[in-house]
Formats: C-alpha cells, sequence, structure tokens
C-alpha cells in the first residue's frame, strides 16, 4: 500500500517560517541549496562570452530550436554513449517547460494521468497540476540499495495514463535505473500505448569512483519499443540555470516519433520560448561542460565522503547509497519525528535540511541533505545534524 503520510505539498510549512525567521538573526547553514552559482566553485571569467555574439542581434525563429544547437546537444549525448538523431532534439527554456510540452502532447487535461516515481522531487505535484494532469505515486523501493518496484507500477496504473515519469538518477536517492529496469517500463509502456518520459538532469554527476557506475542506459528502438523522452538541461549539465536551456531528446518506433514530433513542432512553434543567444552559444557551453562539471563533481564527493564519516561514528545513522546527483538522504532513528529533527536544527543550530517528508518518503525518518556546499561550512552543518539525530 502506498503511504498515508500527508503529501508533501500539504504540509504546514513551519519549517519555511521558521527559517525565514531565522535568517532574519543571522545567515544559516543551508544544506538545502541546489544553486551551483553561489557556493563558491569558481567559473572561467569568459565563460558567458558566446552569449553577446553580433549573430544574436538577428532573429531566426524555429519552432525546434537552431539547428546547430541542436546539433551541439546530439553530440553531448554521444560524448555520454548515447547516439540520437539531430532531427529528434527539440530545444525547450527548461526542463519545466518540456514536462509541460510533454503533458500537452500526451494527456488530455482533467482525465488523463502520468505516473510518477516516490521518493522524488516534489515539482511533479505542480507541473502535473498546472497542466490539469492528474499524478499517480508508483513506489522506488530501499532493500540495500534503491530498486524500481514494478508491482507498484501495474498497481497505480489505470486507463487513462498516458505516460510514467522516471528519474534517473533520482533526485533525491540518487539511484539510477537499471537496464533491466529500463526494460520494464518500456515493456509497460509498449504494451499499454504509453510513453515513457526520462529525466536525467543529473547524469553528469557521479559519486562512485568506478567508470562502470557511469554506464548511460539505452532505450530500446525499433518497432517493440515504447514512444521515449529524456529530458536535460544547462542547468545542471554545466551548472548555468540561470541561462535557461533545455531539450528533449525522442526516441522509439519511427511512426511514434515522427507524429509525436510533427505535434511538437506546432506546440514549440506557438511558443518559441528559447533565446537567440543561447542558442548560438549552446556549443561552447556544452564543450566547456567538462571543466565545469569537474570542479562540482569533486565537491560532490568531497562532501558525499565527509557525510559518509560523521556518520561512521553513529551507529544509529545512516547515510543510504547514492549512485549520482547533488544530494544524500540519511536515516536517522524515529524516535522523534523528521519535522522535530529539523525545526531543532533551525532553531538551535542554525542549519537548514529537509524532512523526508518533502519527497514523500513512505515512513519516518530520513533527513534530506545537498552535496553542494562549501566544504568546511558543510561539515559543520553535518555535525550539528549528526549530534540531533542522535539524542
Amino acid at each position: 500500500m502506498f503511504s498515508t503520510r500527508v503529501p508533501s505539498h500539504r504540509q504546514p510549512n513551519r519549517l519555511t517560517r521558521a527559517a525565514d525567521a531565522a535568517r532574519v538573526r543571522d545567515p544559516l547553514i543551508d544544506l538545502t541549496i541546489t544553486n551551483p552559482t553561489t557556493v563558491g566553485i569558481a567559473r572561467p571569467p569568459s565563460l558567458l562570452n558566446p552569449l553577446i555574439s553580433p549573430r544574436a542581434l538577428i532573429y531566426e525563429p524555429h519552432p525546434f530550436g537552431l539547428r546547430e544547437a541542436r546539433e551541439a546537444v546530439a553530440d553531448d549525448y554521444a560524448r555520454r554513449g548515447i547516439r540520437i538523431a539531430t532531427d529528434r532534439i527539440v530545444l525547450t527554456a527548461s526542463t519545466s517547460e518540456a514536462y509541460s510540452l510533454l503533458f500537452k502532447l500526451l494527456c488530455a487535461p482533467d482525465g488523463d494521468a502520468v505516473l510518477v516515481p516516490t521518493p522524488s522531487y516534489p515539482l511533479f505535484d505542480h507541473l502535473t497540476r498546472l497542466d490539469g494532469v492528474a499524478a499517480a505515486p508508483y513506489r522506488l523501493e530501499y532493500h540495500g540499495r534503491w530498486t524500481l518496484d514494478t508491482h507498484s507500477v501495474d498497481e497505480a496504473w489505470g486507463s487513462n495514463v498516458r505516460a510514467v515519469l522516471a528519474v534517473s538518477p533520482n533526485n533525491p536517492t540518487g539511484s539510477r535505473l537499471s537496464p533491466a529496469e529500463l526494460d520494464a517500463l518500456q515493456t509497460r509502456c509498449a504494451a499499454r500505448n504509453a510513453a515513457l518520459i526520462v529525466d536525467e538532469v543529473f547524469a553528469d554527476f557521479p559519486l562512485g569512483r568506478a567508470e562502470a557506475d557511469d554506464v548511460p542506459v539505452r532505450a530500446r528502438e525499433g518497432e517493440s519499443g515504447a514512444l521515449t523522452f529524456r529530458l536535460g538541461g544547462l542547468s545542471k549539465s554545466v551548472g548555468l540555470p540561470q541561462l535557461k536551456l533545455g531539450w528533449i531528446a525522442v526516441e522509439g518506433p519511427p511512426g511514434l516519433v515522427r507524429e509525436a514530433l510533427e505535434r511538437l513542432e506546432l506546440m514549440c512553434d506557438t511558443y518559441l520560448s528559447v533565446s537567440t543567444p543561447v542558442q548560438i552559444a549552446a556549443r561552447e557551453l556544452l564543450d566547456a561542460g567538462a571543466a565545469i562539471r569537474a570542479p562540482i563533481v569533486e565537491r560532490l564527493r568531497t562532501n558525499d565522503e565527509s557525510l559518509r564519516r560523521a556518520a561512521a561514528a553513529r551507529p544509529s545513522v545512516q547515510v543510504l547509497p547514492s549512485d549520482a546527483g547533488w544530494s544524500a538522504v540519511v536515516r536517522v532513528p524515529s524516535t522523534r519525528s523528521e519535522e522535530e529533527i529539523a525545526l531543532e536544527l533551525i532553531e538551535r543550530d542554525r542549519v537548514l535540511v529537509h524532512p523526508g517528508f518533502f519527497f514523500d518518503f513512505p515512513h519516518e525518518a530520513f533527513i534530506v541533505v545537498s552535496l553542494l556546499p562549501e566544504p568546511a561550512r558543510f561539515a559543520r552543518g553535518v555535525q550539528a545534524l549528526m549530534e540531533r539525530a542522535s539524542a
């Protein structure tokens, strides 16, 4: 059965009020921060120079975006070992806009539904509601590692389901879909005339050191596969959320892909939301991505190791395994509620964390922390968390 805990979007905002009140006095140690531009990670001063190209003074609208920018995205997929034709790349202003376009493409409002993973980031609550789409949860289960609960997928599937959303690596669990899990979702989508939407925005941030950890999952091509949409963007891949460039890569049976692209073309031509300067700069920004990702990955791994060392000294606290991403999940004793621990950290230690219910974890007690903060501040915040969680 699904959790009976109150969904995160319905929780009282006691934590928000407490954090706002605390900030009035002094800055908090914010272990929820997800903005990579404000955590002291240096970037080349010339990084944004491509945005001032004189070519940006000329407006040439294209529904799917400038071909050169789409070619750059296709080449970036090839860097990850995934081959996608340029003609199957659709540019958007953000991943959130990509979701909205796909909900409009696949679903009729006030009737159709999509399946969403839990635990997961609560943005899905808002995105589906804004497009009049129902969201039905399926479970990721933890048994030493996070795995897809296929029974819960089947249990949640109704006649009105038009798509399954998957996040790989997941936020906040950091778990990747295995090839077998991806195939299980695609098989179900293909058999039930639904699409699969795979959000891969954290794919470039492995926490493991082994190259094997970084092998991408591949969508099944040909007539037996499902219509599949991969999502990505500059916000995470090069740590520049302010540039507002995302993309959709379309895979699957040729007939379904062709029909989807024809309908998406009309929708994108209606909005024309992507700015010209960022499209012109896309290749240079993506080419510079490795130099930007490297210090972010190093920061994530440094903080992840620091967190695990701190937890190793506390037998009652466990940092759950994670494949990739910007967050870590800490399981703490359930002798007190997550909210009580989080409030105490704000009021007594001036440390801000996310309680597990924010991500719809199925039961107590989990705390989620960002791995992005400056390491010394992160270590101080983690020490306070360990002391409160073990009290």
